[in-house]
């Protein structure tokens, strides 16, 4: 079952850039906040438009999804959370592989990962 529901307000990213936690990767760099709701996570996606063309931001931001719905299910529950595209970093060194290491990284750190007994 799908526990994830994308962020699409600026408010709603504004609020979670402000007040959530920063956790960084090689590629990518996460702001996870606790939300009000308990049994769903809010995903957001943010690269900025000088990086790139909309086709090669559409791909990263399909990679950075791809790689979430991996991780979806055992993920805790009640969290939202925003990706950033590093912006040091080039568009075109991004992959599926350098991306899921990355949010392993970020998700290890944030102690977001339940344990499954």
């Amino acid at each position: 079952m799908k526990k994830t529901e994308m962020m699409k307000k600026n408010y709603e990213f504004r609020n979670v850039l402000s007040k959530g936690n920063y956790y960084s990767g090689k590629y990518i760099e996460a702001f996870i906040r606790k939300n009000r709701k308990e049994k769903v996570n809010y995903l957001g996606i943010a690269i900025g438009v000088k990086l790139a063309k909309a086709v090669k931001r559409n791909h990263i931001k399909r990679l950075i999804r791809a790689n979430y719905q991996l991780y979806e299910e055992v993920l805790k529950e009640g969290y939202s959370i925003v990706f950033l595209w590093k912006k040091k970093v080039k568009i075109e060194k991004a992959n599926f592989h350098k991306i899921k290491r990355d949010m392993e990284v970020i998700f290890d750190k944030a102690k977001m990962i339940e344990e499954k007994i």
